[in-house]
């Protein structure tokens, strides 16, 4: 196979690779660790054919709906089926058929065993979420593509599935997990996967992303290396480009949770590890002035946030109801003090908030209000340490 070939067809070379895999063990990736009792759980064969690179499972809570992007096997749907509990619910999305077929043939005996109803298997690309591929499949059968006549033909009908019959319709998740399998995606469709992310998420929801990033670019004859691509190597993202991937597809508070010291191995000079990222979807909407304020406590004496506020430690900085609520919720609480007005502004009767404008100082009189004359007792301290 030629360089240009490989570069032009990397998804037939995953899917060949993936599904040599379905059938016969192969390490394609680095070793992962999972808790011992979720495991207890899986299927030996599943956990035979375990291709991640971290785990983004212990970032997840009960009755939450999941997502899992190229769930492969099924072993991370498995433990996430147990995790998220009977009232939870997973989705695993893959687009190779012999991994489908391996995951959806355990599913009886993980119900028997636990008790739990709660995991399904879905075929799509996870750079296109909202096409199902089994149901294209199926129309592509009746109706084959014999000319370049229908090919309109096809290309319509998949607009129509995507449009009326979404594999993974809009804002229908709270979290999307991933394990080792971004890089996996042709780079020209990875701007458009991180969108895609986006879409699936509800308002206040998470993406959790285990993956193999570089501290610099992938050489080009490294990207055109077929043994690497299936190793998680030749289509991994620079580190900087890939935490702004998800602020690029309008995802906020971008952190990483895990990133080893050591690179999990070197090629030609270039470092590969193993990340995981939280970035949060919910700062969408109308700036709205509701009189409240935040301070930040700290340990940095200024800091910039996602939008381009400015926050000074000490500082009652005044921000608007969406980015109030933003601060009070993961990953920013336990950096902010809050400042509520006296009198609560309903909604309703609120302002436009001037997000775009410099730091903004919330005077004390804005909150408490202008004839607040107010004097107290010293509070008790249950520590004994006032004065």
């Amino acid at each position: 196979m030629s360089f240009t070939a490989i570069s032009t067809d990397v998804e037939r070379l995953v899917l060949d690779r993936y599904g040599d895999a379905a059938r016969t063990p192969a390490g394609l990736c680095c070793p992962s660790t999972n808790d011992p009792k979720l495991l207890a759980a899986v299927p030996a064969e599943i956990l035979e054919r375990d291709y991640g690179c971290g785990d983004p499972i212990r970032h997840v809570s009960a009755g939450e709906t999941v997502l899992d992007l190229g769930s492969g096997a099924g072993k991370a749907c498995y433990l996430l089926g147990q995790v998220v509990g009977e009232n939870g619910r997973v989705i695993g999305v893959d687009m190779n058929d012999e991994m489908l077929a391996l995951s959806r043939r355990h599913l009886a005996g993980f119900r028997e065993s636990t008790g739990l109803r709660n995991i399904e298997f879905r075929k799509g690309r996870i750079q296109d979420l909202a096409l199902d591929l089994e149901t294209y499949d199926a129309w592509l059968a009746a109706n084959p593509v014999t000319s370049s006549a229908l090919l309109g033909d096809a290309e319509t009908e998949a607009a129509r599935l995507r449009q009326n019959s979404p594999l993974v319709p809009d804002q229908s998740v709270d979290v999307v997990v991933s394990d080792c399998v971004l890089n996996l995606v042709r780079t020209h469709d990875k701007a458009h996967l991180f969108r895609e992310i986006h879409r699936v998420l509800r308002r206040g929801g998470r993406a959790v992303i285990s993956d193999i990033v570089s501290d610099e670019d992938v050489p080009e004859h490294l990207q055109n290396d077929p043994e690497l691509w299936a190793g998680c190597i030749s289509g991994a993202m620079r580190e900087d480009r890939f935490l702004q991937a998800f602020e690029d597809a309008g995802l906020y508070g971008v952190t990483l949770v895990e990133r080893p010291a050591d690179p999990w191995r070197t090629v030609e000079g270039v470092e590969f590890r193993s990340v995981t990222v939280i970035a949060y979807k919910g700062k969408e909407g109308p700036c709205w002035d509701r009189k409240q304020a935040v301070v930040y406590k700290g340990p940095f004496r200024e800091v910039r946030d996602d939008d381009g506020h400015v926050l000074r430690r000490g500082v009652r900085v005044a921000v608007c109801d969406k980015t109030y609520g933003i601060y009070f919720r993961p990953p920013y609480a336990e950096h902010f003090s809050p400042v509520d007005p006296l009198v609560p502004v309903p909604l309703e009767e609120a302002r436009p908030f001037p997000c775009g404008a410099d730091m903004l100082i919330r005077d004390p009189s804005e909150t408490k209000g202008g004839d607040y004359k107010v004097t107290t007792e010293a509070s008790s301290c249950s520590d004994g340490s006032c004065c």
